[in-house]
């Protein structure tokens, strides 16, 4: 590990990127722990000054997903990648839509954990909480098996890729974004060609471009989105990338242009909050900001995934499934059969 920290610890000018088989080794000795909490901090906050090449990214993806549990409870899926560390100022409009793709046939994967640095913000497992689900108590078989009936998949992280929960602690004491931020949401737990992924800055479009390529998704669909998750805006255009088959190009998404666009109320945002939010949108009787944010993204995710030939189709789609209360069942079957675990205990 000492002989890696010397090539990717030498300063912004000195240092350089490891190769993809150094890269796997230093993964693995940070995974499993035989590195040192002092070298895991100090690679980490080194990779970060230096920015980790494609080559170093692929390597921790794959040393995560080699000792990750990765079962395919459903194909042709849609991965829905957004940040672990939250949301504090915006509607997590991901959670609301999976329900309505769920019900349009399209089986999604959710992921995430406990509330990571650097933000530090609601993350799905708080909103799964206010409804008496909690997912780190759960066996695996009980997640699949409600994903085999419903369509929608939620893993918890930390127990289906243990090493991310015993690398917690040192994350939260250096309390800033290392390469597992970017690996831990491209782990894959269901193997779905399709990917939504969720970035802060324009600036690793291409980069991320090239590692989603070589880690050989059908289509994805990297977006710029509030908080940088991977949620379109709707009260102003959201910048994404899209990479089809190894080709990527830039696409800027206009909500006005598909009449959706609105102002979005301010709101003091808790897990509480989120969950309510996002059972009105499912209901029906949501602020129209949020349930247009819900319907432009499920018409967008509807389109990657190849299930609707255009965006126009999945918006008439999307429409139709909360307007036949069709997600709000997908919905309710979901939530209930993962809530009885507990109200039988």
């Amino acid at each position: 590990m000492i002989a890696w920290l010397k090539e990717v610890g030498r300063g912004k000018r000195g240092a350089r990127d490891l190769t993809y088989e150094e890269s796997l080794r230093a993964a693995e000795e940070i995974l499993s722990l035989r590195a040192t909490p002092a070298q895991i901090g100090a690679f980490f906050i080194a990779e970060r000054i230096k920015m980790e090449s494609v080559e170093e990214l692929q390597a921790f993806v794959e040393a995560c997903r080699a000792a990750a549990f990765r079962e395919p409870p459903h194909e042709d899926g849609l991965d829905c990648a957004g940040p672990y560390d939250g949301r504090k100022k915006s509607f997590y409009a991901s959670f609301a839509c999976s329900f309505v793709l769920a019900a349009a046939g399209l089986p999604i994967t959710l992921h995430g954990s406990g509330s990571l640095p650097p933000k530090w913000g609601i993350t799905l497992h708080d909103m799964l909480g206010v409804i008496g689900i909690r997912p780190d108590e759960l066996p695996r078989e009980t997640l699949v098996s409600a994903a085999k009936q419903t369509g929608i998949l939620y893993v918890p992280a930390e127990q289906w890729c243990p090493p991310l929960g015993e690398l917690r602690p040192i994350r939260e004491q250096l309390g800033m974004r290392t390469v597992l931020n970017t690996a831990e949401k491209l782990i894959d737990y269901s193997r779905s060609p399709y990917l939504v992924f969720g970035v802060f800055h324009n600036t690793v479009f291409d980069r991320l471009s090239r590692l989603l390529t070589t880690l050989n998704y059908r289509k994805a669909l990297i977006v710029q989105g509030a908080e940088g998750s991977e949620d379109l805006f709707v009260d102003r255009p959201t910048r994404t990338y899209a990479v089809d088959r190894g080709s990527a190009s830039l696409h800027v998404v206009s909500p006005e242009a598909w009449g959706l666009d609105a102002p979005v109320p301010d709101r003091e945002w808790t897990a509480a909050a989120q969950i309510e939010a996002s059972e009105a949108v499912l209901r029906g009787d949501a602020d129209l900001a949020f349930t247009n944010q819900v319907l432009l993204n499920a018409a967008y995710r509807l389109h990657l995934a190849d299930r609707v030939g255009s965006v126009e189709e999945g918006l008439y789609t999307a429409k139709a499934m909360l307007e036949h209360g069709r997600a709000w069942a997908s919905y309710a079957e979901w939530r209930d059969l993962l809530a009885q675990n507990f109200i039988l205990r």
